[in-house]
């Protein structure tokens, strides 16, 4: 009799169907929510990272035309494939640059202002680690987030390059300065 009781107080407990389905509404309407949040989390912190690479780039190509009393230059371009840089010495062939990826979902925008050649953006460093031609900056956005942007600037001749990020209103015609 005992075992029959106990089977029966197990069959009653549990959750009803609504409640089930309460419970489901609430973390879709919790999900619907968050999700838009997200995705931007991590866009922004895929710009970051790529903000990182870049800016090591650039100081790379200036401690290479150092060390090797050489020109060099940090190479951008938008490929095919997504945004891809090389840090080579200047008379290097554009077919044997050491492209390197970003993140797919990373393009190059409109503020990106270096010398081009090519369809390739570059900053040159003499051999003295000083900008040869012009100053300039490599402003980069999300394809999935169009206002979030992240920008590495050479500000100085002897190529001092900072990193800044979008700005509420624009400066000097720019929104990443």
């Amino acid at each position: 009799m005992q075992e029959i009781r106990w089977l029966r107080r197990d069959r009653a407990s549990g959750f009803t169907l609504l409640e089930v389905l309460t419970v489901i509404a609430a973390i879709g309407i919790m999900a619907a929510i968050m999700a838009p949040t997200w995705f931007r989390f991590l866009e922004t912190w895929r710009l970051n990272a790529a903000q990182d690479t870049v800016y090591q780039g650039i100081q790379m190509a200036q401690s290479k035309a150092q060390q090797n009393h050489r020109s060099w230059e940090f190479s951008i371009r938008q490929g095919a494939n997504g945004v891809e840089w090389a840090t080579h010495a200047e008379n290097v062939p554009i077919s044997q640059y050491p492209w390197q990826p970003l993140n797919a979902s990373i393009q190059l925008d409109s503020e990106t202002n270096f010398a081009t050649r090519g369809g390739i953006s570059y900053v040159r460093f003499d051999h003295r680690g000083h900008v040869q031609h012009r100053l300039g900056r490599v402003t980069l956005n999300s394809k999935r987030v169009s206002d979030v942007k992240r920008c590495v600037i050479v500000s100085t001749l002897i190529g001092a390059t900072r990193k800044a990020k979008e700005q509420p209103r624009p400066s000097n015609g720019k929104l990443c300065d």
